[in-house]
């Protein structure tokens, strides 16, 4: 069966954003009063929800991790967003479009950052929907995520079938 439909994740799979996100992350543990110098050692926030990632790696409350999230925005929004590189090989994105496939972008990352990211390395022309979590900690799983791609492409197709025979198989 010919797949007309591609989806790819951001970080770990289109960029390298392991600078911005563990730096901002040291930021925000720093203003929890936690001092990190490894930035190794922050890799493990790297995909997973941060909210939940600042409680099980540095035991904090829900109030304290959000705290935490707020503060890593802070920083990540006007600086670590751009200590992200382009992994080699993304020409395959050009190669894909150029062969008929529709492309989209399934990332756990908020979406407002993932745009931006897009359009900041020229990738944006590529995808023809890009959904991510949102700022208010909703629709921040994976799969929701996926759920959300798919009823966009529907949208757009008017395919109301897609959804379901793609998430069955």
């Amino acid at each position: 069966m010919n797949k007309k439909y591609i989806l790819f994740d951001l970080d770990g799979t289109l960029t390298d954003t392991a600078e911005g996100i563990t730096k901002s992350v040291q930021y925000a543990l720093e203003a929890q009063g936690i001092k990190e110098e490894n930035l190794d050692n922050l890799t493990c926030y790297i995909g997973p929800p941060l909210d939940e990632s600042f409680q099980k790696f540095h035991g904090m409350t829900k109030e304290q991790a959000w705290e935490a999230v707020e503060k890593y925005r802070e920083r990540y929004k006007d600086t670590g967003i751009y200590e992200t590189s382009v992994i080699d090989g993304m020409i395959v994105l050009e190669t894909l479009k150029a062969a008929g496939k529709t492309l989209a972008l399934a990332t756990c990352k908020p979406e407002p950052f993932a745009l931006k990211i897009l359009e900041h390395f020229n990738l944006s022309k590529y995808f023809t929907v890009a959904c991510g979590s949102n700022l208010d900690g909703t629709r921040k799983y994976k799969n929701e995520i996926i759920e959300e791609v798919f009823t966009r492409l529907n949208r757009l197709e008017g395919n109301g079938e897609l959804t379901e025979a793609v998430l069955d198989e």
